[in-house]
């Protein structure tokens, strides 16, 4: 694949599929994405055990990253991780921030800023109590909520703690340094190894 763009992509699941855990559907998005001829996946954080946000919304998740090289634009990106999650059962009827199979999320694509900085910076400053009911109309990157979720900044710390925000220029490990020991609080690798895992 020439011209390769560089992303990232976060993984969560709380709800159980038949015959199969959260971090078992993780596990097969994975091979899913992997499958996809247009995307190569380089990089694939832990899994770590991390509680619903916000607290009391609904059993722990299972959250990993995983970096990748693609010749897709970023809306076909995400395109793809749409199909990935509708293929797992995935339901958006119960709102933002629910219990969900499965929830893929295009955190970033190389440098890009979409639509442009203005729009990402009020996402970014968007007041806690209006993220709960605003929804973006249209693809916003990086994710709006990147710098917030200590659940995707743990793990991308494991496998790209020097990838630089495009906007505001801080690292992945200064984003998650910032967030403080309280909000790392309860973030655990569930899979006890030591190093993270490279495909």
């Amino acid at each position: 694949m020439a011209d390769l763009s560089f992303g990232i992509v976060a993984l969560g699941a709380n709800l159980p599929l038949p015959g199969q855990d959260p971090a078992e559907t993780l596990r097969g998005a994975l091979g899913r994405l992997q499958d996809v001829p247009q995307v190569r996946v380089s990089a694939v954080s832990r899994i770590w055990r991390t509680p619903a946000l916000p607290a009391g919304a609904g059993p722990d998740y299972a959250n990993a990253v995983a970096l990748i090289r693609t010749g897709l634009p970023a809306p076909a990106v995400l395109a793809v991780l749409h199909g990935i999650e509708a293929d797992h059962g995935r339901d958006r009827s119960g709102g933002r921030w629910s219990a969900r199979v499965l929830d893929l999320d295009l955190i970033a694509l190389d440098d890009l800023i979409l639509p442009d900085a203005d729009h990402l910076r009020a996402w970014i400053d968007l007041p806690p109590d209006r993220q709960r009911v605003l929804t973006p109309d249209q693809l916003i990157l990086p994710h709006p909520r990147l710098q917030d979720r200590a659940f995707v900044l743990a793990p991308l710390a494991e496998i790209a703690p020097g990838w630089c925000h495009p906007l505001t220029g801080r690292s992945v490990a200064q984003m998650r340094d910032a967030l403080g020991p309280q909000a790392l609080a309860g973030l655990v690798p569930m899979d006890g190894s030591d190093r993270p895992a490279r495909t």
